[in-house]
């Protein structure tokens, strides 16, 4: 299990968490279905700018920055960048002894009521899912249907104003299972997995967006398409108003060889979308999944950090690659 606060592994039995000190015993000050922290207000009466409309008080985000590292191998980072003002990131990471890696990340829609609600729902349920379905032995690709539908239902429950003209809850999804040498890939949205390797990186998703659809169709030409106010439109998303069945899409990758399966948000790729440039920050950072997340969100923030960030980073190594 991770600490709450700053990601670190921690154990069933620890009272206090050794990176950051946070107790342990005390629940979750800041949990996804948390009410106003002053006086209990519901969700649907914290405001876009985390303010509770019933009693003024703003509400304390616990996931500004957050670390993560469930593996020697195996981290992510989320930032909340420089112009946010709130992360609406959420990340979430397993190791499954022997061999099961899981990855989800979830970037929360910001024309959507709580955001940050929709992606931390989203993810943690997603998760949690996945391990079960892994558990009953049931193959990959299942499983993260069925973490993803998991995941439609909690988003879907997050309370919101009825009367209000912004749209329900919502985020993209992103989530990857490697298991047997073999990735796992599924989304809704526009938020990526990429393979990083020195001979070959590839962007491993494809984006749910309205560029990607005047592109293809023919309409625009890339130039035309990424100049639009349009460009960075999502057409589907995890969410009460999904418009479609919310089934990811499924793709998956066999790992070649020694690299990095990398999933992020816009956050992230919006300022290295090219997956060889990615390979050459990469390069850039020391050798180890937590410094490799930590130097992308710093590299995102150091462009701008113009949304929020998170990176999710598994490192494969020669040796696991022998079946």
């Amino acid at each position: 299990m991770n600490c709450y606060q700053c990601g670190e592994i921690v154990t069933a039995g620890d009272r206090f968490c050794e990176e950051c000190g946070v107790s342990l015993i005390t629940p979750n000050p800041h949990a996804i279905d948390n009410s106003c922290q002053k006086c209990g207000a519901p969700p649907s009466k914290i405001d876009a700018e985390r303010y509770c409309i019933e009693c003024g008080f703003r509400q304390v985000v616990s996931n500004e920055s957050v670390e993560l590292q469930s593996a020697p191998n195996l981290a992510g980072a989320s930032d909340r960048g420089r112009r946010h003002h709130q992360n609406e990131d959420a990340i979430a990471l397993k190791f499954i002894e022997p061999d099961t890696y899981i990855i989800v990340v979830g970037d929360g829609v910001s024309s959507s009521q709580h955001p940050e609600l929709a992606s931390q729902a989203a993810v943690t349920t997603c998760i949690e899912a996945i391990e079960i379905a892994i558990h009953q032995g049931i193959e990959p690709a299942t499983a993260i249907c069925q973490g993803v539908a998991a995941a439609l239902i909690a988003v879907a429950k997050i309370p919101i104003d009825p009367t209000s003209d912004i749209d329900p809850s919502s985020t993209t999804i992103v989530t990857a299972i490697v298991r047997d040498n073999i990735a796992t890939i599924g989304w809704l949205g526009d938020s990526r997995a990429y393979w990083i390797a020195p001979d070959k990186s590839l962007q491993l998703t494809q984006d749910d967006s309205w560029m990607r659809d005047a592109i293809e169709s023919g309409r625009f030409t890339p130039a035309e398409a990424e100049a639009s106010p349009y460009a960075h439109a999502i057409v589907r998303w995890l969410g009460a108003d999904t418009a479609d069945d919310g089934k990811p899409n499924l793709t998956t990758f066999p790992i070649p060889s020694a690299g990095y399966l990398l999933l992020c948000t816009d956050g992230l790729w919006n300022y290295a979308p090219d997956p060889n440039f990615l390979h050459d920050l990469i390069q850039q950072a020391p050798n180890d999944s937590r410094s490799i997340a930590r130097y992308l969100t710093q590299y995102a923030n150091q462009q701008g950090g113009q949304d929020n960030i998170t990176v999710g980073i598994l490192i494969t190594s020669d040796r696991e690659l022998i079946a």
